[in-house]
């Protein structure tokens, strides 16, 4: 083996092996944020089934719209659209 071949080694496969630690040192972390966020996500959720059994939405928001009204509102004028005989040309 050459020193041809050792840098061609070193160029192909270094980003991979430079890539691979840092890939395995993310999901090192991932693995502890994961369990973090599973811990809120059950504290939130047992918030949100205490206060759906009071009947007051979660997290102080606005209670549920009434009943939509009977007929519907006009938001703007509508014009006719002008009609004419046309003919083709």
């Amino acid at each position: 083996m050459n020193a041809t071949d050792l840098v061609t080694a070193a160029v192909l496969f270094g980003p991979g092996l430079a890539g691979t630690a840092a890939y395995l040192t993310t999901q090192r972390g991932w693995r502890t944020d994961s369990a973090a966020v599973r811990t809120v996500l059950a504290e939130s959720a047992a918030a949100a089934r205490a206060a759906v059994d009071n009947g007051t939405p979660p997290r102080g928001g606005e209670p549920a719209p009434e009943a939509a009204p009977a007929e519907p509102v006009r938001l703007a004028t509508v014009l006719p659209f002008p009609t004419t005989d046309r003919r083709a040309a």
